[in-house]
């Protein structure tokens, strides 16, 4: 399966800094012909708009509020491939009396805005001659890193979470792919200390235009996150790609 961008429609969710604004640039520099700004400050995304002016929309979500995406999915009825980009990471520690608090924010924001997402764009993906369904994961998905264990088990749910997208739309020719990036050069890098060891944002969202042209459903993009892929590859080959088993056989 192999998906491109040219003249298709895209929604990004946290689009306007990071990863989500180097998705923009890619996009559409691949030959997108839209791009929705899915953001919660609608002002932050003025320098995309002066750059490509009505190629792309700012639209107001926020993935913690589930009016927000259903109002979101009312206005994007045209979109051939999403991606949910947006998410949420809270420095601590596990026995820190703040974890339980920070895990059920990061559950909030992270993977039951992926699930709320999902639903919404179901019927308009399903509609579509051809579409696409983009994740962002992270190694921390399939490895725990301590004083960020929160997000790690947020992630390892959204993981979860992509690949059982990847079963339900397997019959309906909906790319899925699910993106483990490592440390990338964004805010969220800079707040656990990850800046200095950090790659641009451009490297995620280039690799993203490829591997949908690919038809993969694993993404590794970065040197870190590749070595660990390369750990991970003859497991999630056999197992995590694999064609799913009857229920009934894992009894």
């Amino acid at each position: 399966m192999s998906f491109s961008l040219k003249g298709k429609v895209a929604l990004v969710t946290g689009a306007n800094r990071g990863i989500g604004k180097a998705l923009v640039d890619s996009f559409i520099a691949e030959g997108a012909g839209k791009v929705y700004l899915a953001i919660r400050d609608l002002d932050s995304a003025a320098e995309l708009v002066s750059t490509y002016g009505d190629k792309v929309l700012p639209v107001y979500v926020d993935l913690s509020k589930a009016e927000s995406i259903s109002a979101l999915a009312e206005v994007a009825q045209d979109v051939d491939v999403v991606v949910n980009n947006a998410g949420l990471l809270s420095n601590g520690d596990l026995f820190a009396d703040s974890f339980e608090q920070s895990f059920s924010t990061e559950l909030e924001v992270n993977t039951f805005g992926l699930l709320r997402i999902a639903r919404a764009f179901d019927p308009i993906l399903r509609a579509r001659k051809e579409a696409a369904f983009v994740q962002l994961n992270s190694v921390g998905s399939i490895k725990n890193f301590d004083g960020l264990t929160s997000y790690c088990a947020s992630k390892a749910a959204t993981y979860t979470i992509t690949q059982a997208l990847k079963s339900a739309w397997a019959e309906t020719g909906i790319q899925v792919l699910s993106v483990h990036p490592g440390p990338i050069a964004t805010d969220m890098a800079k707040q656990v200390g990850m800046f200095d060891d950090a790659v641009p944002a451009s490297v995620v969202s280039d690799a993203i235009v490829q591997s949908l042209k690919d038809g993969d459903f694993h993404l590794f993009p970065d040197a870190l996150a590749q070595e660990m892929g390369s750990a991970y590859s003859a497991y999630a080959g056999a197992v995590i790609e694999a064609t799913p088993a009857p229920v009934a056989a894992l009894a």
